[in-house]
């Protein structure tokens, strides 16, 4: 089903070790809007929203599972040499005790990853318009670690990731333009 090429969707540089980014980018690991969520999202929603739709979700949720690689590189890359006082002053120091340097899926503020972060009403436009808020959710997320970053090499493949959550949106939003034109028409629902 899939083809696994070994290297990142897009490079990933980091200046120096830097745990309170990589804090910051836990988010994106394992939270709610984050890269793991919209991967099960998407891959789960193949199989109650139709047809034309499909393949769109297989993609893009495929797309995800590279994310979440780049995110855990960026992650490990940030934290790679960091002390454990320096994780302490990050923020880190109960992720330290309870797992060391191994990455584990919670978000930014330590609350584990749950299946309840992910949404399926069985309705195809309830579910594709939930689609679209996850994105624009993952958009602004990026964004706004963007802006705590003083990292330019790291927000470049931060700036890359955002402008696919952009691509993926406006993907979502055709197929939500697809789906109500097939509900009109009754050709599904």
């Amino acid at each position: 089903m899939w083809y696994y090429e070994k290297k990142l969707q897009y490079p990933v540089k980091v200046r120096e070790c830097n745990p309170r980014l990589a804090k910051y980018l836990i988010e994106q690991y394992g939270g709610a809007d984050g890269e793991l969520s919209a991967a099960l999202r998407y891959l789960n929603q193949r199989y109650t929203i139709p047809g034309k739709v499909i393949g769109l979700l297989n993609d893009i949720g495929t797309e995800e599972f590279a994310h979440l690689e780049m995110i855990a590189t960026m992650i490990y890359k940030l934290t790679k040499d960091a002390t454990p006082e320096m994780l302490e002053e990050a923020g880190l120091a109960p992720h330290y005790v309870n797992h060391d340097s191994a990455l584990f899926y919670h978000n930014s503020a330590g609350n584990p990853w749950t299946a309840e972060y992910i949404q399926a009403k069985g309705d195809p436009i309830a579910d594709i318009y939930e689609d679209i808020a996850a994105e624009e959710k993952a958009r602004a997320t990026y964004q706004w670690i963007i802006n705590m970053s003083d990292d330019p090499e790291l927000n470049d493949s931060l700036k890359f990731l955002r402008e696919r959550e952009i691509v993926h949106s406006q993907r979502f939003r055709e197929a939500a333009e697809i789906l109500k034109d097939d509900r009109d028409k009754k050709i599904i629902f």
